[in-house]
């Protein structure tokens, strides 16, 4: 049994982000959606739990004190590149690219979208081959590229983005 998850912080977004999220993500559904009593905020969501790919997460509509930043982030491990695109192109929807396949949702959530190439690639025995994709992997402005990757470890040049 799960005992530690994480509980994000959103400023009235909660529901919103759950359910984008777990439109993307297979083994994953909304679980529970608390909502305030009397009061102020009275029937507006104050918790949603969900989980994405069976991992509990609990939404907090918390209010505008606190935003995200790329100190904390969800790592993606990808087996193709078909993966890799899917993955980036539904989360950087509405959002923002960033360097070596990091970005940010259009709620402000930083998400790593990585192949799991990459770190078979990067736990190489030949430091020249690791060094090369290193170089490629921090060259990268936005969605990795297995192709790009595997031409850096295999020595050859790496085709030129279009």
């Amino acid at each position: 049994m799960q005992t530690i998850h994480p509980m994000l912080w959103f400023d009235g977004q909660a529901e919103e982000a759950a359910k984008h999220y777990v439109s993307i993500f297979p083994r994953s559904e909304i679980r529970d959606v608390l909502r305030y009593g009397a009061g102020e905020n009275e029937g507006k969501v104050m918790t949603v739990e969900f989980t994405l790919d069976g991992q509990k997460i609990v939404a907090l509509n918390g209010g505008p004190e606190f935003k995200f930043n790329e100190s904390v982030s969800f790592v993606i491990p990808c087996e193709s590149q078909a993966e890799v695109d899917d993955f980036w192109n539904k989360l950087v929807d509405g959002g923002t690219p960033s360097y070596c396949g990091w970005l940010k949702d259009r709620f402000g959530l930083s998400w790593q979208v990585v192949p799991t190439a990459l770190t078979r690639m990067l736990e190489d025995h030949d430091p020249e081959r690791v060094r090369r994709v290193t170089e490629a992997m921090l060259a990268v402005d936005g969605k990795i590229e297995i192709a790009e990757l595997e031409a850096a470890f295999d020595g050859e040049r790496a085709a030129v983005r279009s």
